[in-house]
């Protein structure tokens, strides 16, 4: 398998305050001027507009001064929750959230936010319970499954992931993203004849759809088969489907195929992944991707812009350690290179050390390597 991990999706969100912020300095909006609460207002709104755009650090300090003082509360807890979440925070999300699902607020939102923060801070038994809660709420709600998944994905733990997916499909049988991210998930667990019938499923269900174009290619880069990766891809996007993940796809396939710089292929690949990255600049894969790239075209502080990125968006991501690395050596800090190559082996040890404390009696994942078996399917 190639150098570097493949994120399902790109879509992340944010972390909340603390539990003293939420019950002990919310002032009554009546005791205010007019003046003083349209202020407040007009910060809510200045944060879910930040929101809306996914700049979830910057919403931060507007639904924090809004807090107390609106005449919709959960509003600001609700954003302001997904917002750290958004930046990692979850520790700070995780007691306001707790604070709204004992009020009147609990729902699916709320609970899935929740099971997101939970999954984030590698608690997963937590994060199952408060999904399923969620999912008794909106069981048809695709989406809180693969925020959920992702949010495990993001940490490397692909077994906790397709426990999710898994729950996601026994609610919807019939959803061809959900077959698509199974499909994805038992290859990257190295069950790729568990995880084909997947992807043919994804592809029957939505026949021409983007998820369908996906769901062929990402089979074929998982495989080994790039010049299928390349082609799938390049009909995608011929068709009108320019799916960031198809593009980082197509770059990954070419470059891994052997293009190199001054070939017409290496600009298409770098031309993929820019594109890429610009319709989403928080997919960590692409962001790792355009990274290598620019490392083999000798542009060292691009690379090292792009793989900082990447391993900030995935810090649990060990393939983009070595190739920062590769990076600053070059650019000759040899200091921070080192620095990458320690934390490198910090993260083999630590995945080591999961492997060995795998309960021995509990079933793996079907056809998995021995590197896989870490995180047994619970």
């Amino acid at each position: 398998m190639h150098g570097y991990r493949w994120n399902a999706r790109g879509f992340r969100i944010g972390q909340l305050a603390t539990i003293l912020l939420v019950v002990g300095s919310w002032l009554p909006v009546q005791s205010q001027t007019p003046e003083a609460t349209g202020q407040a207002e007009n910060e809510l709104q200045l944060g879910i507009t930040l929101t809306r755009s996914a700049s979830f650090a910057e919403a931060i300090p507007h639904f924090l001064a809004a807090r107390g003082r609106v005449s919709d509360e959960y509003a600001v807890d609700f954003n302001l929750a997904l917002c750290y979440i958004g930046t990692g925070e979850f520790e700070k999300a995780i007691p306001v959230l707790t604070a709204l699902q004992v009020s009147s607020h609990d729902g699916a939102g709320v609970e899935n936010l929740l099971a997101q923060a939970y999954a984030g801070k590698g608690k997963a038994d937590k994060a199952f319970e408060a999904l399923q809660r969620a999912a008794a709420f909106a069981p048809k709600d695709e989406k809180l499954y693969l925020f959920v998944a992702d949010a495990f994905l993001k940490r490397q733990e692909d077994v906790q992931s397709l426990r999710v997916i898994e729950l996601g499909l026994q609610h919807l049988p019939g959803s061809a993203r959900l077959h698509y991210e199974r499909g994805y998930l038992l290859s990257v667990l190295d069950d790729l004849d568990g995880a084909k019938p997947d992807f043919v499923r994804a592809v029957q269900l939505a026949p021409h759809s983007e998820i369908a174009y996906l769901a062929e290619a990402q089979e074929n880069l998982l495989a080994g088969n790039l010049a299928e990766a390349v082609r799938v891809s390049r009909s995608a996007i011929a068709a009108g489907k320019q799916d960031y993940q198809l593009l980082a796809i197509l770059g990954e396939a070419l470059i891994r195929g052997g293009a190199s710089p001054g070939q017409p292929e290496f600009a298409e690949a770098q031309n993929a992944l820019e594109k890429s990255v610009m319709a989403r600049p928080d997919y960590a894969s692409s962001q790792i991707a355009l990274g290598h790239v620019e490392l083999l075209d000798g542009r060292l502080n691009a690379a090292i812009e792009h793989l900082e990125t990447g391993r900030r968006l995935s810090p649990e991501n060990t393939g983009v350690y070595s190739l920062l690395a590769a990076s600053y050596r070059k650019a000759g800090r040899q200091d921070q290179a080192e620095a990458m190559l320690t934390i490198l082996a910090r993260l083999n040890q630590e995945q080591a050390q999961k492997i060995r404390m795998a309960p021995g009696d509990n079933k793996a994942i079907p056809g998995a390597s021995g590197e896989s078996r870490a995180a047994q399917k619970p």
